[in-house]
């Protein structure tokens, strides 16, 4: 019986670049760096949450498209803020960039759209907050 999602994969053309960026900028914690059969399995996640993102070294990575009707792809990670506005401003100051100027507000919480060093969409959101 399935019982968690373990992993999910981004395609990254420099997996030290990414790893700096998904634990320096985003805030994730390094977990796995192994060579393998395969290459370096390189992994991240939230703190205390079981699950990982697979870093793959991919030569054309995975990169995704930034126009306007890209707003509309969900990225390959969705990543949850319990207070999205304040921690989007420590995360400018970090150096991520945005696919728009600040989060907006959506019928489900807040969003937006980061991009990481190759492109990759990735989507922060703050689920609306019920109070009683």
């Amino acid at each position: 019986m399935l019982t968690n999602i373990m992993y999910t994969t981004i395609y990254v053309t420099d997996q030290d670049r990414a790893l700096t960026f998904y634990t320096e900028a985003l805030g994730m914690e390094k977990r796995i760096d192994a060579q393998g059969p395969g290459g370096r399995f390189l992994t991240v996640g939230v703190p205390g949450s079981p699950v990982g993102i697979i870093l793959w070294s991919h030569a054309a990575s995975a990169r995704q498209p930034v126009a306007a009707a890209a707003d509309e792809v969900p990225g390959p990670v969705v990543l949850e803020f319990d207070d999205l506005r304040r921690d989007f401003e420590v995360l400018r100051q970090r150096g991520v960039t945005f696919t728009q100027p600040e989060p907006q507000d959506y019928p489900f919480g807040v969003r937006i759209d980061a991009l990481d060093p190759d492109g990759n969409r990735i989507a922060l959101r703050q689920q609306r907050r019920t109070d009683g």
